[in-house]
């Protein structure tokens, strides 16, 4: 979704009406869970929160796409076109 389209060097989704984002319906539900235990690494005892979360995400998808198709992907955005490159480069 969040990629960047070029042909021969032009960008082609040069405005948000052309560059898609995820919205609300795109993303799967998050459960929050609150933590109310202090933490030694951040000030004042706080933990970090946002980006945690979006650690494993891409490794799932590539992990699934590694068990579906044997290539293993490891550029992002993991498109259709990318799978479909790797598969022919196998």
């Amino acid at each position: 979704m969040e990629g960047y389209i070029f042909d021969k060097g032009v960008m082609q989704n040069t405005t948000l009406l052309d560059y898609r984002m995820p919205t609300a319906a795109d993303v799967p539900g998050v459960e929050t869970v609150l933590v109310e235990v202090g933490s030694d690494a951040g000030p004042y005892g706080m933990r970090a929160v946002g980006e945690p979360p979006m650690v494993p995400v891409m490794a799932a998808i590539a992990n699934a796409i590694h068990s579906a198709t044997g290539v293993r992907i490891k550029e992002l955005p993991m498109t259709p076109e990318v799978v479909l490159k790797s598969l022919k480069a196998q």
